[in-house]
């Protein structure tokens, strides 16, 4: 033995070719900081000893390395920036040191090789991969950029170009498309990595393979003249602010660093990333990444907890309705492996839900995502049926049928008088009360909601809504259906539209509201986008649900929550529901829609809608950003609020996940409650009051005020 640590042991593996074997006591292998620690006293061992001609890393897990411990290094970054440099600096000596050892190295790489993963095999000589390995560096997604020298290392193997795109991107690579770039050396079968990296380093030690002229490359400046430099920097810079629309510091960072370092030795750039790193970790944007990667490990737990509970296994799977939502659930299991049963009363319907399944699974056998055995195998999990005796093999049955309360009740009735004892019922409403549908049912136990989110394969959400009766089983097994078709469930108390429509509808009240009094709707929709950072406008996405089910939805809301949410005199949806603009489902909505050259529909205004809109709005009138923002926000803040306080949503964390995968919240802003820290209770007290006179759901509650003067957050400094 060479070496032996908590995290990883040094051995010889054949002759004097030693492996570095990373072996942690968990699931997978992280960096941690006493991992570093300890690899920066092993180096400095290793390096003086004679007895090693070459050195490959390996892991004994699934994964080589998947990154930093993000949970670890969080509370650090609230260190004084300067204190940050010298910390970012020691670790980075770390990477330094595996490229100074004084003999060969490679890098075996299976599994996920992610962030700092990424990066130590940066710094190693040679790389091979097996075709199980992905390899990317996605820190941007946490709001950072790579700190451990993947802004020095990866440009000078791959190219500015190609390196940008990784970094910028933060997307996990294949390895045939890492060797096309040359980030790996070569791509293996995973039973031949080992041998194969060893026979790279037998050759680089009888000086077949130039391991120093590799080493070296990484030590200079790049190779590009000051033209291209230009050229490619600039371009590379539009492209991160036109995607990021400015609201993510991180990519353009990265682009900068790369760029200020482009002409430097590795020391000298080292320092710029080390710089560089250190100011992007105390930026509000890497509180807020970082903060929902921690929430969604929350929510995570919170759910495998649950599945775990379950007593039924679910083998068999039902949906009831072939529309759009039933049809995007029944694909989904079936890509999941869970067989399922898609029953409608129209074969019209079942040929359209096979159809559009096939034309998802044949678009991935295009990309090369899928081979062709597997599309057949997964449309052959879904049968399409007539017959209700059909369903009565399944172990749950999701209800898809129309949005309607006394349509939704005959069939849940009918279908619990059909379904052996004991099957889970589900429905996917969106806005209608769990308990006025399980009125209807004699075991209301093993009933509960099942809200799906449009399109289903692309949405990450379930909300699992919790009727008075529903029994914790029912909950266990279909929070685990929800896990097997890789959703991230979210259980809520049951509301007239749950969590995230109940939250929804006021923010779409005070667009309404500000439209009335003579705001230009695509103004409004702008600001929202550009300025607050929404993937959609309030128009836009209004039009995108659909007028008419908004419209429907309102009412529901309305009936629901009369004080605060009673339908508006004068309502633009309204307004266009009547005059049958239903949105982009007929092409006419707030915007009239067409195709593009790739057949996606691209609004335009349209003089018609503004024509009618002007029967109920006042003169056109500007309001500025800041009103436009605090207009729309303050509703939508102040029923969240409510929800935590009403207990219809769990957590902080629960409620921020929910908005973030359900309706697409800013992920830079990190949730409504983290958002709600960064600008303190206390202020978004005062902001709310200041619109008090526009009605109910301008007004703060009694609860909200009290903690605003405790001075409560939501989260501490670990994100938790």
């Amino acid at each position: 033995m060479l070496y032996k640590s908590e995290s990883f042991v040094v051995d010889f593996c054949k002759g004097k070719i030693a492996e570095f074997k990373f072996c942690a006591s968990g699931s997978v292998n992280k960096l941690s900081q006493q991992t570093l620690q300890e690899c920066a006293k092993a180096f400095q061992e290793l390096s003086q000893r004679g007895d090693i001609d070459a050195m490959v890393f390996t892991s004994d897990k699934d994964h080589f390395i998947i990154g930093a411990d993000i949970f670890e290094f969080l509370p650090t970054f609230q260190r004084p920036e300067e204190e940050l440099v010298g910390w970012i600096k020691d670790a980075t000596d770390v990477f330094d040191a595996i490229e100074d050892l004084p003999f060969p190295t490679a890098s075996a790489i299976h599994g996920l090789a992610l962030g700092g993963g990424c990066e130590w095999l940066l710094a190693t000589d040679f790389r091979l991969a097996s075709t199980s390995a992905k390899i990317g560096l996605p820190e941007v997604k946490l709001g950072i950029m790579p700190g451990f020298g993947g802004t020095v290392r990866l440009p000078r193997l791959i190219g500015a170009d190609n390196a940008m795109t990784w970094i910028t991107t933060g997307k996990e690579n294949r390895p045939d498309d890492a060797l096309k770039v040359g980030a790996v050396d070569g791509v293996v079968a995973p039973e031949k990595l080992l041998d194969a990296a060893i026979s790279v380093l037998e050759q680089a030690v009888a000086g077949k393979l130039d391991w120093r002229a590799k080493r070296q490359v990484k030590l200079e400046p790049l190779k590009m003249n000051r033209t291209e430099q230009g050229m490619s920097f600039a371009m590379a810079e539009g492209m991160v602010l036109g995607q990021t629309k400015g609201h993510y510091p991180a990519p353009l960072m990265a682009v900068k660093t790369i760029k200020a370092a482009a002409n430097c030795t590795r020391a000298e750039a080292m320092a710029i990333e080390n710089a560089n790193f250190a100011k992007l970790a105390k930026t509000n944007e890497a509180a807020a990444q970082t903060g929902i990667f921690l929430a969604d490990q929350y929510i995570k737990g919170v759910a495998k907890k649950q599945a775990k509970a379950s007593s039924l296994e679910i083998k068999q799977a039902a949906v009831l309705g072939a529309g759009i939502m039933g049809g995007g659930i029944a694909y989904q299991s079936a890509y999941k492996g869970t067989p399922i049963i898609m029953k409608d009363i129209n074969q019209a319907a079942l040929d359209l839900g096979m159809n559009e399944a096939a034309t998802i699974l044949g678009k991935k056998v295009q990309r090369g995502h899928m081979s062709m055995e597997k599309m057949v195998s997964t449309l052959g999990k879904i049968k399409p049926t007539l017959e209700d005796r059909d369903l009565n093999s399944a172990d749950i049955v999701v209800e898809a049928v129309v949005e309607n309360p006394k349509v939704k009740q005959a069939v849940l009735s009918a279908l619990e008088a059909q379904l052996p004892e004991g099957t889970v019922l589900t429905s996917n409403t969106s806005t209608i009360r769990i308990d006025e549908l399980a009125s209807a049912l004699k075991h209301p136990e093993n009933f509960c909601g099942m809200h799906f989110f449009n399109p289903v394969p692309k949405m990450p959400l379930v909300e699992i809504i919790r009727g008075e009766k529903t029994s914790d089983a029912t909950i266990n097994a279909v929070v685990d259906y929800a896990l097997k078709l890789g959703k991230s469930p979210i259980v809520v108390n049951d509301c007239p539209g749950f969590f995230v429509n109940r939250v929804l509808f006021p923010y779409f009240a005070g667009f309404s509201k500000l439209v009335v009094e003579g705001a230009d709707f695509t103004v409004i929709d702008k600001v929202m986008e550009n300025v607050f950072g929404w993937p959609m406008g309030p128009a836009y996405l209004l039009d995108v649900v659909g007028i008419d089910t908004a419209n429907h939805c309102t009412g529901v809301m309305a009936d629901g929550f009369p004080e605060r949410m009673a339908r508006q005199e004068k309502d633009p949806v309204a307004v266009l529901a009547n005059a049958e603009r239903y949105g982009q489902k007929n092409k006419l909505g707030f915007y009239q829609y067409a195709p593009d050259r790739k057949g996606r529909l691209k609004k335009s205004k349209d003089a018609t809608s503004v024509e009618l809109l002007s029967s109920i709005c006042e003169p056109h009138s500007e309001f500025d950003k800041q009103t436009i923002i605090e207009r729309c926000m303050v509703p939508m803040l102040n029923e969240v609020l409510l929800c935590l306080q009403e207990g219809i949503v769990a957590s902080a964390q629960e409620a921020d996940m929910a908005l973030i995968y359900g309706i697409g919240f800013p992920p830079f802003r990190g949730g409504a409650f983290r958002y709600l820290d960064q600008i303190g209770l206390a202020n978004f007290v005062a902001m709310a009051d200041k619109y008090a006179h526009l009605g109910a759901i301008y007004q703060v509650s009694e609860q909200t005020r009290a903690w605003a003067s405790e001075g409560k957050v939501f989260y501490s400094v670990e994100g938790q």
